[in-house]
């Protein structure tokens, strides 16, 4: 898959192609969908298929106030965006002189001349432009003037009975479920694990000294933080000191401030199970969520806490062996 942050990188005459815009944020079932349908029909129809997304999230920019927590990083965006079978993805950065267009050049700039569209594909509420100016109507009219076609898409739910399959799927639906902790049921609309990115800092060694030495995840970590509590889930060294990257490992991991111990911070560490000599300082490593085990709590004594992470680990160890069987 191609991977641009420029129009000036893609090639003289690349194209015809398929586009499709939008934010991608978590790259979820109803993205996979759209996108994979997407994909055969260029294929059939001879031309490439691309995705046209942004960073950072317009939002960061118009309402650094009150901007969704981002699901995925952009690397990890790429990579789920890659698994669609797209032919090209242009991460176009969000600024302000790039807001600032109205939806004809938008569309003649970036669709037309950048990227030859001969379809676009869009949701019935796309917006784009300077204010969010063009909407379907406006792409319909444009596409009429440039000579493309506009497929309009509807909204995907999942199958089944139920409140949940009348919900189309949504990034906003998984940050809920991510906030409310319940990583079981987002991995059920992301098709896959959430997973977080970061590199390795060195803690107050605590968790060594209770027999679980930890991997700190550093602050600038990507990928949306769940609620507090403790969970079962995959540890990775994705990169680093070591040659090539790690096998998944099981780890139980921790989220929240430590309050036994009268923590003001708020971290994200893994335990790698049966692991108490592991090395993972300053390397990149990727955790997935599997299931949440138990709320973040304070305990009374270190011996009680001891025992909790006991259990903890056991009931980890179960859930994964069951995943990865």
């Amino acid at each position: 898959m191609h991977r641009w942050i420029d129009l000036g990188q893609i090639p003289p005459g690349f194209g015809p192609s398929v586009v499709t815009i939008g934010n991608f944020d978590g790259v979820h079932l109803g993205h996979q969908s759209v996108l994979t349908r997407m994909v055969a029909d260029a294929r059939e129809a001879g031309a490439r298929s691309v995705a046209v997304t942004f960073d950072p999230h317009p939002s960061q920019l118009h309402h650094p106030d009150r901007a969704p927590e981002l699901i995925t990083g952009v690397q990890d965006r790429l990579e789920l965006l890659a698994e669609t079978g797209l032919d090209a993805v242009l991460v176009q950065s969000y600024t302000w002189e790039f807001a600032k267009q109205t939806p004809e050049e938008f569309v003649h700039r970036y669709l037309v001349d950048g990227l030859r569209a001969m379809t676009v594909v869009v949701g019935q509420d796309v917006r784009f432009g300077w204010e969010n100016a063009g909407d379907l109507s406006t792409m319909l009219m444009l596409g009429e003037r440039y000579g493309f076609s506009v497929e309009v898409i509807e909204d995907v739910s999942p199958s089944g009975a139920g409140e949940a399959s009348r919900r189309r799927w949504s990034s906003t639906w998984v940050r809920e479920l991510l906030a409310a902790g319940d990583v079981a049921e987002t991995a059920a609309i992301l098709g896959r694990h959430h997973r977080m990115r970061g590199v390795v800092v060195r803690g107050d060694a605590r968790g060594r000294e209770l027999g679980f030495p930890t991997a700190n995840l550093s602050a600038d970590s990507v990928g949306m933080i769940p609620a507090d509590g403790v969970y079962a889930g995959w540890l990775t060294r994705t990169a680093g000191r070591q040659p090539a990257p790690s096998a998944r490992m099981p780890a139980a991991i921790s989220i929240g401030t430590n309050p036994t111990f009268d923590g003001a911070s708020r971290r994200v560490e893994a335990y790698v199970i049966g692991h108490t000599d592991l090395d993972l300082y300053d390397d990149e490593v990727l955790l997935e969520f599997v299931e949440r085990l138990r709320p973040t709590l304070k305990f009374d004594s270190v011996d009680e806490l001891i025992a909790t992470m006991n259990a903890d680990v056991a009931t980890a160890q179960e859930i994964l062996s069951r995943h990865s069987s």
